[in-house]
Formats: C-alpha cells, sequence, structure tokens
C-alpha cells in the first residue's frame, strides 16, 4: 500500500504551550487533526474556566488562516478546585476534561493535587455531568522507583478512585506498560487510554544509546521491551479503549541538552506518519483509521469527521530543528527518515 486515505483524525492529548511557543508548533497539528485536547500545564495553570476560554481564544488565533482545528480544552484539577467550576465548564462548552496531575510527576505538574482525597467532592460533580478526568498516572513519590510510578499509581490510586467513581468518565493517558494495558482492558466501561507514539515505537534503551539521549527523555519515562510490545498489541488490536494521544510537549532546546533537562518530546511535526510506521510495521494499517480517528471521538461523544487525510508512502528527512518561539525546538527523529508523509490538502 503506497497511498493510505482516513477520517481526518484527532489528537486526544496535546501539549500547545503559549504565547510565540504556541504561534510556532500549532500549525503542525492543525495540518493533521481535526481537534486535540489540550493540556492545561502553562504557568500559571488553566485552573478555571475563564482562563480556559481565554486560552482557547490565544490557540484559534494563532492559526494557520482558513483551518478547521478546534483545540478542546481542559482544566488543571487542583486542591482547592470546588465543583462549581465544574458548573461554569459544562456551561462554556469549551471544556472537555479536567486533567489529575500529581504534584510534581511532571512539567509544570507543582501545583498538582496532593491528596487525591481532596478532589472527592469534584470528581461526584465531574461524574454526575460528564466531565471526563484525565490522568496522568504516576505515583510521585520519591520512594517509588521511577520505572515503576505508574503501576504503583495504578494500586494505590486509580484502581480505588474508579471504583469510588462507578459512572465517572476517565483517560488514563499515555500509557507506558504492559499492566496499564491489562487494567484498562479490563477494567470497567467509561475507561479508556490514550498511547503516544514514542511509547510505541521505543523502549528505555533509547535514551542511553550511544550516550544520554535527552530529546528521548519524557515522562512517564519508556519503559522495557515488553511494555512496548504489550502498548503496540493494544494499539492495533481494535480495542475503542485505547486511542491516539501524541502527548507532543516541545521544549526549547537549551532546556533539554542541560544538565537537568526537560522531560517531554516534540511529535506534532510527524504525529499521523508516526502512528502510520506503527501499524505498518505490525501489518494492520487497515486499522489505524479507527484508532486515530474513530475511538477518541466515540468516548468524548463527539461526531467523527467528514473530512479526510491521505498518506503517501514517500520518505522524508526530519528537520534538524524548528523555530520555538525565539529559540529552537529539536523534533523526534530529527535528521532521520519518517517513512510516511502527509499528502498536501488538494490531494486528500
Amino acid at each position: 500500500m503506497n497511498v493510505l486515505t482516513i477520517r481526518r483524525p484527532d489528537d486526544w492529548h496535546l501539549h500547545l504551550r503559549d504565547g510565540a511557543a504556541l504561534a510556532s508548533v500549532v500549525k503542525f497539528t492543525a495540518e493533521r487533526f481535526g481537534r486535540a485536547i489540550v493540556m492545561p500545564n502553562l504557568k500559571p495553570p488553566v485552573a478555571t474556566t475563564a482562563a480556559a476560554t481565554a486560552y482557547q481564544q490565544r490557540v484559534l488565533a494563532a492559526l494557520p488562516k482558513a483551518s478547521t482545528f478546534v483545540p478542546l480544552m481542559t482544566l488543571y484539577l487542583t486542591d482547592s478546585t470546588v465543583p462549581e467550576e465544574i458548573d461554569r465548564a459544562v456551561a462554556a462548552r469549551c471544556v472537555h476534561g479536567v486533567k489529575l496531575y500529581p504534584a510534581g510527576a511532571t512539567t509544570h505538574s507543582d501545583a498538582g493535587v496532593t491528596d487525591i482525597r481532596k478532589t472527592y467532592a469534584v470528581l461526584e460533580r465531574m461524574q454526575e455531568r460528564g466531565m471526563p478526568l484525565l490522568v496522568h498516572g504516576e505515583a510521585a513519590r520519591p520512594d517509588v522507583d521511577v520505572f515503576d510510578r505508574e503501576s504503583v499509581f495504578i494500586d494505590e490510586t486509580l484502581a480505588p478512585l474508579i471504583e469510588r467513581f462507578p459512572r465517572l468518565k476517565v483517560v488514563f493517558e499515555h500509557i507506558t506498560t504492559a499492566r496499564a494495558v491489562e487494567f484498562v482492558t479490563a477494567a470497567r466501561a467509561r475507561v479508556a487510554a490514550t498511547i503516544t507514539p514514542q511509547h510505541l515505537l521505543h523502549n528505555r534503551n533509547a535514551i542511553f544509546a550511544g550516550g544520554i539521549r535527552p530529546h528521548y527523555y519524557c515522562l512517564p519515562i519508556l519503559k522495557r521491551e515488553r511494555d512496548r510490545i504489550a502498548l503496540v498489541q493494544a494499539a492495533v488490536s481494535g480495542n475503542p479503549r485505547f486511542f491516539l494521544g501524541t502527548d507532543s510537549a516541545p521544549h526549547e532546546r537549551s532546556t533539554k541538552e542541560t544538565s537537568c533537562g526537560c522531560a517531554g518530546m516534540f511529535t506534532a511535526h510527524a504525529a499521523i506518519e508516526l502512528y502510520a510506521e506503527v501499524f505498518e510495521e505490525s501489518g494492520r494499517l487497515d486499522r489505524l483509521e479507527a484508532f486515530a480517528s474513530h475511538f477518541g471521538a466515540d468516548f468524548y461523544g463527539l461526531p467523527r469527521h467528514d473530512e479526510h487525510i491521505t498518506l503517501e508512502r514517500e520518505p522524508w528527512v526530519v528537520p534538524e530543528r524548528y523555530p520555538f518561539g525565539g529559540g529552537t525546538v529539536v523534533p523526534y527523529r530529527a535528521g532521520e527518515t519518517i517513512a510516511w508523509r502527509l499528502a498536501p490538502a488538494e490531494r486528500a
């Protein structure tokens, strides 16, 4: 197969940053995707409906002319979030989820939740109003091994949470382990997960190939090969609980290539093309459309797109860097070849 046409996909987990950085990267997502769930971990965090509405307007203003891309906003859950904020978010219609960051778990998570019990009243209101909870699933305690943080979070937080709130919609974002695949597969209804391209394409050896590779450092961190295999099997399985979420997270080059680098990988420049590589390698290109374009929209209760995109088998070399605000961002697979290319809109 040299040409693949699919319904326009959506990205159900995306970091766009703000200001000049936002203007530099949003075009890549808008070319490929119809919608994206936009993460709220700015500084300060997007913790209110008013802030989310204002951020959405900034994203829309940064889009290329004539773009039909729709940013779907989220709220940043804190210890002090009140149930009434959920009511305001539902009324505003631009907020499509509330993000749980355990405090200290990842980039800009310092304002996150310190004790899940402090959020119970908010979670109850979310359950009542049908607002999804989007979970960064890692236990952030210093005594937990970095490669075990996801499994510990499942045991200590996520499993009890979905039992306590049986009607709450939960997206276990960027899962990274076979344990997470097993958990989501067996979970009650209204539990789903997103999977990133980097966790499908690499195991943790990539971080150390020939030395420390800071542009392969993300959180949750890349895991073992058996975990990667389990993720690929879940992605290509046709199980609607698993769908596309890139977690594309751009950082200025100097903040990655430093003594204490930021976590995050920028993949938006070639996101759907990367997933195509995974599905082709598994012999399941026929299932890419459902994973990328159907299952996430169905879970969030949104219509599937009528538009289509076309991917062509045309190898291309990823640039070494892209402009990013006043600096540069090093993209995933910089200087390397990607097998698929997004066709211009007029050929889609």
